[in-house]
């Protein structure tokens, strides 16, 4: 099955909507970005970058890379931008990429998260022929870590003190999940 990362989808499950970025998602992006604990649990500098002219610049070209996979996470409930999903760093050779996410204040605790991973992952085994879709997840984030497990990632191994967070340093967990283990339980492994 060739990979087409061109085609950019909307993926519908109960609770969201994943889709192609409009215009109009930049305001909700730019206070999801500038959220303290979005930076902090993404490894970014908090702040930096997130000024107008970048954001349209950045997200203005996500719809058009051939070679990865950006959506906006809307909550269906409210109609609101509330993150985004993201298949990166395709290995085109090895039918494998990166994943990441990010879910703003609005969007947490209620599901969400966990929902729009089972949605673009499946995308990606199902439309894109990956065999290995792989993340890292810092130590102090076990919110998102359980979503990714509720989904179906294994943990592999640990980057030690990848991340420097104030005074401290922070592990990362490797994880991936693979197209045969998504074939047998698609993203419901515990059910």
């Amino acid at each position: 099955m060739p990979t087409d990362f061109s085609v950019k989808p909307t993926l519908t499950g109960e609770r969201v909507l994943l889709r192609p970025f409009a215009d109009d998602d930049l305001p909700a992006l730019a206070e999801i970005l500038a959220d303290p604990e979005v930076a902090r649990l993404t490894g970014s500098p908090p702040g930096e970058g997130f000024e107008p002219a970048r954001l349209r610049a950045w997200y203005g070209t996500r719809n058009s890379q051939p070679d990865r996979l950006d959506l906006a996470v809307v909550d269906r409930a409210t109609g609101s931008c509330v993150g985004e999903v993201v298949l990166n760093e395709w290995d085109r050779a090895n039918a494998s990429c990166n994943f990441r996410t990010l879910i703003g204040p609005g969007g947490r605790d209620r599901g969400l998260g966990t929902e729009a991973v089972r949605l673009v992952v499946g995308y990606g085994f199902a439309h894109l022929g990956l065999h290995r879709v792989g993340l890292e997840v810092f130590a102090f984030n076990p919110r998102a870590r359980r979503a990714y497990e509720k989904v179906g990632f294994v943990a592999e191994g640990t980057l030690r003190q990848v991340l420097r967070d104030g005074d401290d340093w922070v592990d990362a967990t490797v994880m991936s999940i693979l197209a045969p283990e998504w074939a047998r339980h698609r993203g419901r492994p515990e059910g």
